[in-house]
């Protein structure tokens, strides 16, 4: 496994809430955090089918075009009855045409399960793969996730996304109830982290 001997490393995304967290959870490490936006890096198109196959297209893309190393993620919610969807396109179907709205999102969710009676529990696991990516086209691949089911109504207005109907197994409260420092210890985010502090950082 190679590991990341530069200071400098380019984060392969606009989202400003994943930025915040990427410079929260590699600060301890000395690095510096440089944003694709600041390198004035358009957004790839995403057109794999798997969430490494994603993040891949994301770290190259940015790794190329800056001549750095690169991290990116993709990530998120896969449902067992419906087959693992919404999965890579769990964004995808928050889309409306005046933004992403994502209690349309989980209300779409909880009505295809209950179209097809589902059986209780509606199990489901919240995904988060990483790749670090080289200039060379080296990379490395980290996939978090966290196990639980679904619950409704909505519970909680911490988080994002399916946040609010994600109950992790063997907790009381949904994401979206959680307190910050909790979902942080058993994220799916965090589960790839620290994979990838252990593999390239520490």
């Amino acid at each position: 496994m190679r590991r990341l001997a530069s200071k400098d490393l380019v984060i392969a995304t606009h989202n400003a809430g994943k930025l915040a967290e990427f410079r929260e959870l590699l600060a301890p490490y000395g690095i510096n955090v440089i944003p694709a936006g600041d390198l004035g890096l358009v957004e790839p198109e995403e057109t794999e089918s798997t969430f490494a196959g994603n993040a891949r297209i994301k770290a190259h893309f940015a790794a190329r075009e800056s001549g750095l190393p690169a991290l990116s993620d993709d990530s998120g919610i896969c449902v067992e009855a419906l087959g693992g969807a919404p999965g890579v396109h769990t964004a995808d179907w928050a889309e409306t045409p005046d933004g992403r709205d994502f209690p349309m999102a989980m209300k779409k969710v909880w009505d295809l399960l209950e179209a097809q009676n589902a059986p209780e529990p509606r199990r489901a696991s919240f995904i988060c793969t990483l790749c670090l990516a080289w200039p060379d086209g080296h990379d490395e691949i980290f996939e978090g996730r966290v196990d639980g089911r679904l619950v409704w109504p909505m519970r909680g207005d911490r988080g994002f996304g399916f946040d609010p109907i994600f109950l992790p197994d063997g907790e009381s409260q949904t994401f979206g109830e959680m307190d910050p420092a909790r979902k942080k210890e058993i994220s799916h985010r965090s589960d790839a982290f620290r994979k990838l502090i252990r593999g390239s950082l520490a």
